[in-house]
């Protein structure tokens, strides 16, 4: 997860979000990111634009190839899940 842990409070709100349709999940990603520094912000989308540029250029050399984006999706959710059944709260207690 990072540096920060969260709080009782903050898994118990996290695991209730967890619970809310996929759509639903979106959007409150999205509104809980507008909540941050708008310098934290900026820093954000900086890094991932210096990221897109050098997945750009890596791709332009061949050192990488292009997916489906179909595919793409599936192998990022498939990591996705991986690494939430890695990182689970419940795992992390008993370790």
């Amino acid at each position: 997860m990072g540096a920060h842990e969260l709080s009782e409070r903050g898994m118990r709100i996290l695991k209730e979000a967890r619970s809310l349709p996929p759509e639903e999940r979106v959007e409150l990603a999205d509104q809980l990111i507008f909540t941050l520094e708008p310098e934290y912000l900026r820093r954000v989308e900086e890094a991932w634009a210096k990221e897109a540029e050098a997945r750009l250029d890596a791709y332009d050399r061949g050192e990488t190839i292009a997916l489906p984006s179909d595919l793409a999706v599936e192998m990022a959710k498939a990591a996705a899940r991986k690494r939430t059944r890695r990182t689970s709260p419940r795992r992390r207690k008993t370790e």
